[in-house]
């Protein structure tokens, strides 16, 4: 029996070389010699191609250095040329300037001479001394408010307007403690500039604000504060902290600020919600009056019937028999009671047709009567403006301002009650139907407000179309006055 000295296999049938190596063996020695032959054969390929590789790219390399170079070379003749053109731009442009400088000066000649005129004519005495007024100074310092004031509605209303300015008052004290801490004027002119530009920043956010917006408001306010955290943190920092704690009270007492205007969009919705009940008590009071003349009509007729049947009865009754005046009295008597229940209807009928809700309104008008003139009267209109509008359709010539509509359940007595704490303010004194007063805004405001704690006033005249027409006719005079000027003008040139 065979065996194979490789793989140790045997049988009766397994064929061996001269070696002692079976067949299967043999091809497998012979598949690895290939194997390893070809192995070296890629090694050496590879050890060529590395060569190759690194030839090639060394060639490269130094292409790209020389491309380099001439491309640094052209660069610097480019930026030359470049640094030439701006030059020569420059000089051009600071020429073109100089040529427009001139032609100004020269179309202008005549206005400095004009200038020069003014100058002598009313500060000829230069050796005069000017005095800067301390109190004006000191009211300057004091304050702290932007220089332009953007109205907010919560100061229409009195309660409002109070909690409004002691917040404001908190945060003039807490500006001032700040203040104090410092000697040095810079440091305190940069808290009351730091006041006055956040109070800016606030009124922007307030006068923005609609109902459903304070959350926005708020966040607002938070965003303007933390800006203006990081811009003082860039600065001093021996004094970052106590202006980083500054900014965060002044955005407590801003956010209370806030606060207290959206009391006053809380307040206009609840009184829109009213409004809105008005309208419909309103709709339903036309509804049920409509009905009431009908019913009145109708009561009319059957009492005109039984008043004709009771006189055509009577008259019966001058030749009736006594056996048939018995009946007919007593229907004369029917009647009559039918009769009495007619009247309490018509009663009833007349109560109900006077209902007292409805708008009392205070309105001015600065071009037709001026500045403290006021109408003050009463309407039950669903939509009180639709009023004002006729009033100032035709028979003035500038709409009239709206200072307050107030709702009463008795707007009659409310009216009643106004007119009688200015009856020594009327204008008319003879006619008593003619509703205008002659009152200084302020105390109508404040009888308002004792009357009516909850009503709204606007102490701004607007009166637009009134002062168009001024800055119209202004325009007109000064470009009347311009035109004869350069009449005058030419008139001298021409002489001389």
């Amino acid at each position: 029996m065979a065996k194979c000295k490789v793989c140790e296999k045997k049988g009766l049938f397994l064929k061996v070389n001269n070696e002692g190596v079976c067949s299967d063996c043999v091809r497998l020695a012979s598949i690895l010699k290939r194997e390893q032959e070809a192995t070296k054969r890629l090694e050496n390929k590879e050890k060529l191609i590395k060569e190759t590789q690194a030839s090639a790219l060394q060639a490269i390399e130094f292409k790209i250095i020389e491309t380099n170079n001439l491309l640094t070379k052209t660069r610097f003749k480019y930026d030359e040329i470049l640094n030439q053109l701006e030059d020569a731009q420059t000089r051009l442009d600071k020429s073109t300037k100089s040529w427009e400088t001139q032609s100004k000066k020269i179309s202008k000649l005549k206005e400095l001479y004009k200038s020069m005129e003014y100058s002598i004519k009313f500060y000829h005495d230069y050796s005069q001394t000017f005095t800067v007024d301390s109190s004006a100074v000191k009211t300057v310092e004091d304050n702290l408010s932007p220089t332009v004031n953007i109205p907010l509605n919560a100061l229409n209303y009195k309660d409002l307007r109070k909690k409004f300015n002691e917040n404001d008052k908190r945060i003039n004290q807490v500006a001032e403690e700040y203040q104090a801490r410092y000697q040095t004027k810079t440091i305190t002119t940069l808290y009351k500039i730091m006041v006055i530009a956040l109070r800016a920043e606030l009124q922007n956010i307030l006068s923005a604000m609609k109902f459903g917006g304070i959350d926005k408001a708020i966040e607002q306010i938070k965003s303007i504060t933390n800006k203006y955290s990081s811009i003082v943190a860039e600065g001093n920092q021996t004094i970052v902290p106590t202006l980083v704690r500054f900014i965060g009270e002044m955005e407590y007492l801003f956010i209370e600020s806030a606060k207290i205007e959206y009391e006053y969009y809380i307040q206009k919705e609840q009184i829109k919600e009213e409004q809105r009940a008005l309208r419909e008590q309103l709709r339903q009071e036309a509804l049920e009056k409509k009905l009431l003349e009908q019913q009145q009509q109708q009561v009319a007729k059957e009492e005109e019937k039984y008043k004709n049947e009771i006189e055509t009865l009577k008259e019966s009754l001058k030749s009736a028999s006594a056996e048939k005046e018995n009946i007919l009295n007593l229907r004369i008597q029917e009647l009559e009671r039918q009769l009495k229940e007619v009247d309490k209807k018509k009663e009833e009928i007349a109560k109900l047709q006077h209902g007292k809700a409805g708008y009392v309104y205070v309105i001015s008008n600065l071009g037709s009567f001026g500045d403290d003139v006021f109408k003050i009267g009463m309407t039950r209109r669903i939509e009180p403006q639709e009023r004002i509008d006729e009033l100032g359709s035709a028979s003035v010539p500038f709409p009239f301002d709206v200072h307050s509509f107030i709702f009463s359940d008795n707007a009659p007595e409310l009216e009643n009650n106004i007119h009688k704490i200015l009856n020594d303010k009327r204008v008319n004194k003879v006619n008593y139907r003619k509703e205008f007063f002659r009152i200084n805004l302020e105390e109508l405001e404040k009888i308002v407000y004792e009357l009516q704690p909850t009503a709204e006033f606007k102490t701004t005249m607007l009166a637009e179309q009134y002062k168009q027409t001024l800055n119209i006719e202004q325009g007109i005079v000064a470009a009347f006055e311009n035109i004869m000027e350069e009449i005058d003008e030419v008139d001298d040139e021409e002489i001389a």
